[in-house]
Parts: C-alpha cells; sequence; structure tokens
C-alpha cells in the first residue's frame, strides 16, 4: 500500500455536484494526496457518496483502485454545539 499523506478537506453540501466532487477527490488521489471528504445533512451525504463512486471511476483508468473508510466526525456549529458529520478517507491501490 502506498504511503498516505493526508492533506486537505472536501466539504460537500447537499448542492455540491457529484462530478464535480467527484474530479477534486481523483485529482487529490492522483497527486498522492489523501483528502477527507466531510457531509452533514443527509442531502449532502448523498452526494458525497456519488462522489466517492464517481471517483473511483475516474482513477480506474489509471491503474489506481479507490475505496473508502466511512466514519463520523464532531464539528462545532455556527452555535457552538456539536454536529455529527459523515466523512470518507480514501484508501489507494495499485491495480
Amino acid at each position: 500500500m502506498p504511503e498516505r499523506k493526508d492533506v486537505g478537506l472536501i466539504k460537500v453540501s447537499a448542492t455540491s455536484v457529484p462530478k464535480s466532487v467527484a474530479s477534486v477527490i481523483a485529482n487529490a488521489v492522483i497527486a498522492g494526496e489523501h483528502p477527507k471528504i466531510r457531509a452533514i445533512g443527509a442531502s449532502a451525504v448523498n452526494q458525497a457518496t456519488k462522489a466517492c463512486a464517481i471517483a473511483g471511476g475516474y482513477v480506474a483508468p489509471r491503474g489506481k483502485h479507490l475505496a473508502f473508510v466511512v466514519g463520523f466526525d464532531d464539528v462545532e456549529g455556527h452555535d457552538g454545539n456539536m454536529i455529527s458529520a459523515m466523512s470518507w478517507q480514501p484508501l489507494v491501490t495499485n491495480e
């Protein structure tokens, strides 16, 4: 497995375009980076999930297999309360 570099955070909202988010994920992975993807709310989680699936297709022609570790993050909201967010951390292997 290649060395893991943690860089950046990709925040996905309910209005994010999955293909655009997938391009950002794929370009980061191709560059050897492993950004965390984060979404808050059901619609945002839906868009992020679609983006992760599409990103796998974008990196496949380059001989990379993309999988994600899915988890939860706690983030501070505008009012100071903690909000639960879903997160995806890419794992990349060469086919």
